[in-house]
């Protein structure tokens, strides 16, 4: 098979053209534009990272169970060897929850998430997390049926011997990470950081000319330039003498400088929108509400946990495990007013007999409480109607009778 190495092509990208606000003129003649920023330069834009930590600190604090579906019935496994893995020790030197945060980071930012799977004897004994930059791809040409090999320090590997997180993916073997998929955005912010830091080196003061009266010499010149850089340059020394016929006049920040301040807040306010992220809960602002937190999950929390558990079920199970056995996120603690929300819909649809206590717990993931197995309650202080017996069980006074109000000795078919 021609193979070839591959590291996906990255698509041209515009480089930084205007934006209409002139701010691409002023980092232009600052010497500051940069048309693609690298991981470490985006990490220094606050908004950005900001929504990296909150997004995999989160994620990777969610403890991933593993149940086993039997029957219409639902269990949780309690012991099982990759659940320390992925929820505690790793066998590496990351723990699990360092482990998952490095994932999630490179999926969000480089497109890419790679952990290695090391088994001995066919049975899974550690897990290691691998810098994306130090993943490489061989694919083969052919564009329907694909296939590759991971390479990792000149080694190949075979994808199964990975948990690989791929994002915004179109071949199945890497993805787009937030820095491809919007260069013009952060190229922006990061440059508009680094010119505030110009700016804040020489004291944040306002540009301005002296004006005098008459043409100074060369050696007067030298003078007030100098004693205008120790003024800025942090020492003890906080003003300037100007003889007679000298004038300080500041030269008036252009509408460009002045619409920076305007554009930083715009800027923060987009990147919050790439990781679907409401502004007001990066900013610390206090205006952050339930629906923000709702919303962020939702949109920006949902579908990493969907992804990532789909990743480690196809990658962790066994092909013969993979029919009853499943891993799962408990997210109840993030879903603390959804599940009110949802529990006070299961006592309504029980009230109601559409659903029965069984069928509640199957939802949850939860195993089948004997005592409700085939019943149906009539009246939450009442009875529990046995549809398969047709019989009715009164818990207050402990006794079993059929629909004619019959009573039914339960010892007696034990007899």
């Amino acid at each position: 098979m021609d193979l070839r190495f591959w590291r996906r092509k990255k698509e041209e990208r515009e480089s930084l053209e205007s934006d209409g606000t002139g701010l691409r003129d002023l980092l232009l003649a600052a010497g500051l534009i940069t048309d693609n920023i690298t991981r470490v330069q985006a990490l220094n834009i606050p908004t950005l990272a900001g929504c990296v930590e909150l997004i995999s600190s989160l994620v990777a604090s969610i403890p991933i169970k593993l149940y086993k579906e039997e029957n219409g019935k639902v269990e949780e496994v309690k012991v099982d060897n990759r659940l320390k893995l992925l929820n505690e020790e790793t066998g590496d030197m990351l723990t699990a929850y360092q482990m998952k945060k490095a994932l999630i980071i490179d999926y969000l930012l480089m497109g890419n998430g790679y952990i290695y799977i090391n088994k001995d004897k066919g049975k899974i004994v550690s897990l290691h997390y691998v810098k994306e930059d130090e993943v490489y791809i061989s694919t083969s040409i052919n564009p329907i049926f694909k296939n590759y090999d991971v390479i990792v320090q000149g080694s190949f590997y075979k994808p199964y011997n990975f948990i690989k997180l791929l994002r915004h993916t179109d071949n199945g073997s890497d993805g787009y990470g937030i820095i491809e998929e919007n260069p013009i955005l952060l190229s922006v912010a990061y440059n508009s950081l680094k010119y505030e830091n110009i700016l804040s080196k020489t004291g944040g003061n306002k540009k301005g000319f002296i004006e005098a009266e008459s043409k100074l010499d060369k050696e007067a010149i030298a003078n007030l330039k100098e004693q205008w850089k120790n003024m800025y340059s942090g020492n003890s020394e906080n003003c300037v003498v100007l003889n007679k016929g000298l004038t300080f006049k500041d030269a008036q920040a252009t509408p460009m400088e002045m619409q920076m301040n305007q554009n930083k807040v715009a800027n923060g306010d987009e990147i919050c929108k790439i990781f679907n992220i409401p502004p007001s809960i990066i900013s610390g602002d206090g205006k952050a509400n339930e629906g923000d937190f709702d919303k962020m999950f939702k949109m920006a929390i949902l579908p990493i946990l969907n992804d990532l558990v789909a990743s480690i079920n196809r990658d962790l199970l066994l092909e013969k495990e993979k029919e009853p056995f499943y891993f799962g996120f408990d997210t109840n603690e993030l879903l603390k007013g959804d599940i009110e929300k949802r529990f006070k819909a299961y006592e309504i649809a029980i009230k109601n007999k559409i659903m029965g206590v069984n069928e509640v717990r199957y939802k949850e993931d939860l195993e089948p409480n004997p005592l409700f197995e085939d019943t149906i309650l009539l009246g939450l202080n009442d009875v529990l109607y046995n549809s398969k017996k047709g019989t009715v069980y009164t818990p207050n006074t402990n006794k079993t009778s059929d629909m004619k109000g019959g009573e039914i000795d339960e010892n007696r078919d034990k007899e």
